[in-house]
């Protein structure tokens, strides 16, 4: 099983930490990539590297015989998936073995025991691990699931049996929502994973997400790294990973242990893995999933742990033994890590894309930023929206935490929205900070959009003068032929416009981190990234959105769904459009009563942010 050189079947900030540690191992890299990663720093990394088609992943980073024939071409001789796309594919790792390449990940046949929840869940059964009560019988007509989902009692979680990542995942709580989280859900899943196939779990409400960083290798020796705790999600996606869990003693942590490890046994499991549970309130965990392969969320391990799992993972690849046995993990410290996304946290976490205009990650003592990020990097609406992982270690979670906050105050990113601000404010909130945050924690909690003030009005405007007046000879700034006045400037932020009046006299702290981006001007506002338009010279805006009958895209992203058609008539909150978009299917509404005069678009069709996808005129019998 000996290797020299690795190609690594991934993109973004995972690609550039799998090649950093294999190169420091002595092993030659080779990056693959899409048309719209052709200037991603991990591809400048890679001793070399490799295009494997256009930028959509069903033609590049879900190509199994593109992955394969860029090996073949580079003269790799072993492949590292990283996470997402082909990783917890056992078809790939399989294609691999016969392909005469070294899969770093787990035997095709452990992949394919726990790629489908309900095939897993019946095994773990089986082998005796608590499992959450639920359904994930063969069965999958609508009719039989609502049933089922009656008969475990509501709340209950649709979820996809096969992926995972929040997708094809929805929280009923009223039987008559069943209908449509089933239809909804089984969509998104097909979409997704290729397969619409669904289970049912009892929603244990307020719990803890825990899970359990398992390692196997090939002779026999499975162990355990402790816990991560990542109760704070969004759409049952992961916001705030941390290690160990303030909710897990020693016990629970080796009762827990124990658990994972005689999931990864069952299926015979070699490499790295995560066995997830759920935590409930009065100390009984229940398993939901097994990952296998590295988590995103890797890094808080790695450093209370002291270890480099991406080292560990090569070395089993190669035929060595774990070089640890369980008695000899130690633990030091706490580890908090955050998902910096590009997204508006205020605004339903909508994906965001555009340029990075200017990537500054912080540094500190304790502090960690892996990232793909270079000044210039579009987030693009192909994949995943996240920016970097933001990680700090101490020795107590208080430093820890305190850590995180700096960094990512130092954090300097303009361009797209990002979720940065509101990272802060969750780590900031009292729950969190008293390590009580479930997973019900954003749901309890209101976090709105933070108000921008007067000044900061003020501090666009002179931002965007100065811009203005770089173009013009001084003489004529604000001239007037009776006496030199105040410069009008009308600014937007979205709908919102303000008249503003700039001398040219106002200061500006020299450290405040802004970008000009033509009429814009980016600010970074306590670390809330706000966009500044310049519509001085511009026609005013409409008097409120969706008030001219049109629904426009809310970002780049593919017509899943046209639930409508022309000469229909639509009630205030309908479904209209179904859009896929970053790996999440949006379901556009009607903002009021209306009649759909006509369709703009196509299933399948990809569309960009703001274009026009269905006229409406006012309803008249709703008049």
């Amino acid at each position: 099983m000996a290797f020299s050189k690795v190609l690594v079947a991934n993109r973004g900030e995972i690609a550039w930490r799998v090649m950093r540690t294999a190169r420091a191992m002595g092993y030659r890299t080779v990056a693959v990539y899409s048309d719209a990663d052709k200037a991603a720093p991990h591809v400048a990394f890679a001793d070399e590297a490799v295009r494997i088609g256009p930028s959509p992943v069903g033609e590049s980073y879900l190509s199994i015989d593109r992955i394969l024939e860029a090996a073949h071409k580079s003269g790799a001789d072993a492949i590292h998936p990283g996470y997402g796309f082909l990783s917890e594919n056992d078809t790939f790792a399989a294609a691999c073995e016969k392909a005469g390449l070294v899969f770093i990940g787990p035997p095709p046949a452990a992949i394919a025991a726990m790629g489908n929840k309900a095939a897993a869940k019946r095994r773990m059964i089986d082998a005796g691990v608590p499992c959450v009560p639920g359904y994930q019988g063969a069965d999958q007509s609508d009719a039989n699931l609502e049933k089922e989902a009656l008969k475990i009692g509501l709340p209950v979680m649709v979820k996809a049996a096969a992926g995972g990542g929040g997708r094809g995942m929805r929280l009923v709580e009223r039987a008559a929502d069943l209908g449509e989280a089933i239809r909804t859900a089984r969509t998104e899943a097909a979409s997704a994973f290729g397969s619409g196939e669904l289970i049912l779990e009892k929603a244990v409400v307020d719990a803890r997400h825990v899970e359990i960083q398992v390692f196997a290798d090939g002779h026999g020796n499975v162990i355990h790294l402790g816990e991560r705790d990542c109760s704070v999600q969004r759409r049952h996606q992961k916001v705030i990973e941390e290690a160990p869990s303030p909710a897990v003693g020693a016990d629970l942590r080796r009762r827990m242990g124990a658990a994972a490890v005689a999931a990864a046994r069952a299926i015979g499991y070699r490499g790295a893995g995560t066995v997830e549970f759920l935590l409930a309130g009065d100390g009984a965990f229940y398993f939901l999933e097994m990952n296998t392969r590295l988590q995103v969320e890797h890094p808080v391990t790695e450093m209370i742990t002291g270890q480099d799992l991406v080292a560990w993972q090569l070395e089993v690849a190669a035929g060595e033994k774990l070089p640890l046995t369980q008695e000899q993990v130690a633990f030091a410290g706490h580890a908090i890590e955050v998902r910096l996304y590009a997204e508006d946290a205020y605004t339903g976490f909508l994906p965001q894309t555009g340029r990075i205009d200017v990537w500054r990650p912080a540094t500190g003592a304790g502090v960690r930023i892996d990232h793909g990020m270079t000044d210039g990097l579009l987030i693009s609406p192909f994949y995943d929206p996240m920016i970097g992982k933001v990680i700090a270690h101490g020795a107590t979670r208080e430093q820890a935490r305190t850590r995180l906050i700096r960094a990512l105050r130092d954090t300097v990113v303009l361009g797209p929205t990002t979720n940065r601000h509101f990272l802060i404010r969750l780590l900031e909130h009292p729950e969190f900070a008293d390590g009580k945050a479930t997973t019900a924690f954003l749901g309890k909690h209101d976090f709105p959009a933070p108000p921008i003030g007067d000044a900061h009005w003020q501090i666009a405007a002179a931002l965007l003068w100065r811009r203005s007046a770089e173009r013009h000879p001084a003489a004529l700034r604000g001239w007037r032929n009776s006496n030199p006045e105040p410069t009008p400037l009308r600014l937007a932020v979205g709908s919102t416009e303000r008249l503003l009046h700039v001398t040219g006299r106002e200061t500006v702290d020299a450290a405040l981190p802004f970008h000009v981006d033509g009429d814009d001007v980016v600010v970074d506002l306590d670390a809330h990234t706000v966009r500044f338009t310049d519509r001085t010279y511009a026609p005013p805006a409409a008097a409120a959105a969706g008030s001219d009958g049109k629904l426009r895209a809310p970002m780049d992203g593919k017509i899943v769904a046209i639930k409508v058609a022309a000469g229909d008539s639509v009630a205030k909150g309908q479904t209209l459009v179904v859009l896929e978009a970053m790996k999440i299917q949006h379901q556009l509404k009607a903002a009021a009563d209306a009649k759909v005069e006509s369709i703009a678009i196509q299933e399948g069709q990809q569309v960009s942010n703001r274009a026009i996808l269905i006229t409406m005129a006012a309803d008249a019998a709703a008049r």
